[in-house]
C-alpha cells in the first residue's frame, strides 16, 4: 500500500526545467521528499487531485490497447477475405467473359455460314437468271426477225393481188390463184398478230426477269456487306487495336427483324426468281413452237400458191424481154440492198455486246463505297467508250434508215416497172414474170423462224 500511494501521490518534477530556469531544486533528497509526502497527511493529496483526474487508469490503457489489437486483427482478416473473394471473382468473371466471347464468336461463325449459304444460292440463281434472260433475249430477237421476215411474204402476197387486179379483159377473173393469195394474206396477218402478242409477252417477261434479278442482286449485295462486317467482327479479339467502346450499340433496335423473317425474305426472293425462271423457260418453249409452226404454215401456203400459179401459167405464154431486163436489175438491186440492210442490222447487233459491257462496268462501279466513288481514269475511259459506242450505234441506225429508205425507193421503182409491164403485157406476163418471179424471194423456213 505504501508503494502504491507513493506512485500515485508523487508529484512530477523535471530537473531539466529547473536547470533551465537557473533555480535550485526545492527537494535535494528524494527520499526525504517521499517521507514528507507520506507523513504530510491529507494536504498533499488535495494538492495533486487535479493531475489524477486528467489521466486514464492502467485498466483503461490495457483495454484500449487490446481493442486496437483486436480491431487490427479483424481488419486484417476482413482484408484477406476480400482479397481471396476478389481473386475468386476475377477468375470466375474471366472464365465467364471468355466463355461468352467464345459463344459469340461461334455464333458469328455460324452466321457467316448461313450468309454464305444464302449468298451462294443467290449467286447461282442470279447466274441462271442472267443465262435465262440472255436466252429469252435471243428468242426475242428471233421473234423480231421473224416478224420482220413476214413483211416480205405479206408484201409478196399483197403485191401479187394488186398486180392481178391490173389484168384487163376476160382474164380479170377470181381464179384459184387469187383465192390462195387471199388465204395467204389472212394467214400472214394472223401470224403477225400472234408474233406481236408473243413479242409483247417476251418483252414483259424480260422486264420481270431483270427486275427479279435486280432484287436478288440487291439482296446479294446486302449479304455480301453483312458477311464482310460479320467476318470483321469475328476477327476481333481482346488484343485487337481497332476496337472501341460503343455503349449505344447494345440497345436492340426496334426496326431489326428476327432471323426467321430474315430467312423468309431471301426465301421469298428465291421463290419469286424461280417462278419467273420457270415462266421464262415456258415462254421460250412457246416461242420455239410458235416460230416453228408459223414458218411451216407460211411455207405450206406458199407452196399452195405456187402450185396454183403453175397451173394458171400453163395456159398462158408471151413475155417482154426488155421489161424483164429492167425488172431483173431492180430485183438485183433490191437483193443487194436487203443484204446491205442485214449487214447493217448485224453491225448494230454487234455493238450491243460492247455497249452492255461498258454500261455494266459503269453500273457496277457505282457500287463503290464512300470515297472510292471517284472520277478516276477508268471511269472517264468508260464514259468515253459508252459515248463513242452510242454515237457509233446512232450512225449505224441512221445508215440503216437510209438503206431501208433506199430499199423502199427501190420497191417503188420496181412497182413502177411492174405497172409498166402490166400495161404492156397480158395476164401471162403478170402471173409468170411478175408474180412468180417475186415469189422466188419468199423467205425460207430458217428465215421465217427468226434465224
Amino acid at each position: 500500500m505504501m508503494s502504491s500511494q507513493i506512485l500515485v501521490s508523487r508529484p512530477y518534477f523535471d530537473t531539466r526545467v529547473a536547470a533551465q530556469n537557473g533555480s535550485q531544486p526545492l527537494v535535494t533528497n528524494p527520499e526525504t521528499a517521499v517521507k514528507e509526502n507520506v507523513y504530510a497527511g491529507t494536504s498533499a493529496g488535495l494538492a495533486t487531485a487535479g493531475y489524477r483526474s486528467a489521466k486514464y487508469t492502467p485498466e483503461e490503457w490495457l483495454a484500449n490497447n487490446s481493442a486496437l489489437l483486436n480491431r487490427s486483427v479483424a481488419d486484417r482478416d476482413h482484408a484477406e477475405r476480400i482479397c481471396t473473394e476478389s481473386k475468386a471473382l476475377k477468375a470466375e468473371t474471366d472464365a465467364g467473359t471468355l466463355r461468352t466471347q467464345t459463344v459469340g464468336t461461334k455464333h458469328l461463325g455460324s452466321r457467316l455460314q448461313d450468309i454464305h449459304s444464302w449468298r451462294s444460292e443467290l449467286e447461282q440463281l442470279i447466274e441462271r437468271l442472267i443465262a435465262e434472260t440472255d436466252l429469252l433475249t435471243a428468242s426475242r430477237r428471233r421473234l423480231e426477225k421473224a416478224l420482220d421476215a413476214t413483211e416480205i411474204p405479206f408484201a409478196i402476197a399483197t403485191d401479187n393481188l394488186t398486180c392481178r387486179e391490173r389484168r384487163f379483159g376476160p382474164d380479170l377473173v377470181e381464179d384459184q390463184v387469187e383465192e390462195e393469195l387471199l388465204k395467204e394474206v389472212e394467214l400472214i396477218r394472223s401470224i403477225q398478230a400472234l408474233l406481236k402478242k408473243t413479242l409483247d409477252q417476251t418483252v414483259n417477261q424480260i422486264r420481270l426477269n431483270r427486275e427479279v434479278k435486280q432484287t436478288l442482286e440487291l439482296d446479294w449485295s446486302d449479304k455480301q456487306h453483312a458477311y464482310s462486317l460479320d467476318d470483321q467482327c469475328g476477327r476481333f479479339n481482346n488484343r485487337s487495336t481497332d476496337t472501341q467502346r460503343h455503349p449505344s450499340s447494345a440497345v436492340l433496335q426496334e426496326q431489326v427483324c428476327d432471323e426467321e423473317v430474315w430467312r423468309k425474305f431471301t426465301r421469298d426472293n428465291l421463290r419469286l426468281a424461280e417462278r419467273e425462271e420457270v415462266a421464262s423457260q415456258a415462254l421460250r418453249r412457246l416461242i420455239e413452237r410458235v416460230l416453228q409452226e408459223t414458218s411451216e404454215d407460211l411455207r405450206a401456203q406458199c407452196a399452195a400458191v405456187d402450185q396454183a400459179f403453175n397451173q394458171r401459167c400453163m395456159e398462158l405464154s408471151q413475155a417482154k424481154t426488155q421489161l424483164e431486163l429492167h425488172l431483173a436489175q431492180i430485183l438485183e438491186q433490191i437483193g443487194a440492198q436487203e443484204r446491205n440492210i442485214s449487214y447493217l442490222q448485224q453491225a448494230v447487233y454487234d455493238k450491243e455486246a460492247p455497249l452492255r459491257v461498258a454500261q455494266s462496268r459503269l453500273h457496277y462501279r457505282t457500287f463503290r463505297p464512300n470515297m472510292e466513288q471517284c472520277r478516276d481514269q477508268p471511269q472517264l475511259s468508260l464514259l468515253g467508250e459508252v459515248s463513242e459506242l452510242n454515237s457509233t450505234v446512232s450512225a449505224l441506225q441512221q445508215q440503216l434508215y437510209e438503206a431501208r429508205k433506199s430499199l423502199s425507193d427501190l420497191e417503188e421503182s420496181r412497182l413502177s416497172l411492174e405497172k409498166d409491164i402490166s400495161c404492156k403485157t397480158n395476164s401471162l406476163l403478170i402471173d409468170r414474170e411478175k408474180c412468180m418471179r417475186h415469189r422466188t424471194r419468199y423467205p425460207s423456213v430458217t428465215v421465217l423462224s427468226g434465224y
